[in-house]
């Protein structure tokens, strides 16, 4: 009797020749169901990718397969005192990573959300605005306006212009842990971390169960709930394989610090969009970058550091 891989791969022996979405559906199914690729089948892969992108986009698409580079491990810094909130990051970061733009809901992703935090204080006026009434002895005043800045905040704002009085930004996007959680729990191990840092995901293999999002403590992921918008024109033809390729409906995703750029000694996006030089990165075992600088002579922080994640990307502020 024959199974579902072997007639699916009859079905491809039996498809027109040169028919690429054929013959990548049918490699696509035995690189998901049955082992990791060798070298020689990720160049296959690279191959047959490339074919399919550059029918279905019209255009010359390339695929990088490039690996972890000897010596490097990356890191991430960046300055909250310095974010403005424009959220320029968040527009490159879609733009350079081919991320779903449409409009219907489910359709539009962001790997980057910037958090407008409102500063506050403790007043006298508010000391007799709480429960009970004209006491606040229950619920006091002060506990229903912002008191110093604290990151609970919006994830959504539209403001005429930034940076805004009596408000701080804080962008938040993977972390890239160095324990990271939702590579302990995938299933599939579908996601896990690379030789030089970033956790990576292969779209192939994903199986849409979104437990690396529950896993996840930085609401940092992703998920493609519908067929992912991505107009021709505005696809970018650089990608990587385990990074900014087109991903498909029923995958999860992420920030992977644009793996098809540093790996070829670009600064990601994010860093290079950014008006005001928050955003710090480089390689943190070569202690002249600009990374390594920062944890030498700022004042930084993890994000949640009591859950023992031990995050890559750092915040710090002079």
């Amino acid at each position: 009797m024959l199974g579902l891989s072997s007639l699916m791969g009859t079905g491809a022996l039996m498809a027109p020749e040169g028919d690429a979405k054929a013959a990548v559906e049918w490699a696509e199914h035995f690189q998901k169901n049955y082992r990791l690729m060798t070298d020689e089948e990720k160049s296959e892969a690279r191959l047959r990718l490339e074919k399919r992108y550059s029918e279905e986009y019209s255009k010359k698409v390339a695929v990088d397969i490039t690996g972890p580079q000897p010596g490097m491990l990356m890191g991430y810094a960046l300055n909250v005192r310095k974010c403005i909130g424009c959220r320029r990051c968040v527009k490159a970061c879609v733009a350079e990573n081919n991320q779903s733009r449409g409009e219907r809901p489910g359709e539009r992703i962001e790997w980057i959300q910037v958090l407008r935090m409102e500063r506050g204080e403790f007043s006298q006026e508010k000391m007799d605005q709480g429960y009970p009434e004209g006491l606040g002895i229950q619920v006091g005043g002060n506990a229903y306006s912002p008191a110093g800045q604290v990151l609970e905040g919006q994830y959504h704002y539209k403001p005429e212009a930034v940076p805004e009085k009596d408000a701080t930004y804080m962008p938040i996007a993977c972390m890239q842990c160095e324990k990271p959680p939702c590579v302990k729990v995938c299933p599939v191990r579908t996601t896990y971390r690379e030789g030089d840092g970033p956790v990576v995901i292969d779209y192939n293999w994903c199986i849409g169960c979104k437990m690396c999002m529950n896993a996840c403590p930085y609401w940092a992921r992703r998920f493609n709930l519908t067929t992912p918008v991505l107009p021709k024109d505005a696809m970018n033809p650089v990608t990587h394989y385990l990074g900014n390729r087109p991903r498909m409906r029923g995958v999860v995703e992420k920030c992977h610090w644009c793996l098809q750029r540093t790996r070829h000694n670009r600064y990601p996006a994010c860093v290079e969009v950014c008006p005001v030089g928050a955003r710090k990165f480089g390689n943190l075992l070569d202690p002249e970058s600009e990374v390594s600088k920062v944890l030498a002579r700022k004042n930084v922080f993890r994000l949640k550091a009591e859950l023992n994640t031990y995050p890559k990307f750092f915040y710090f502020y002079d």
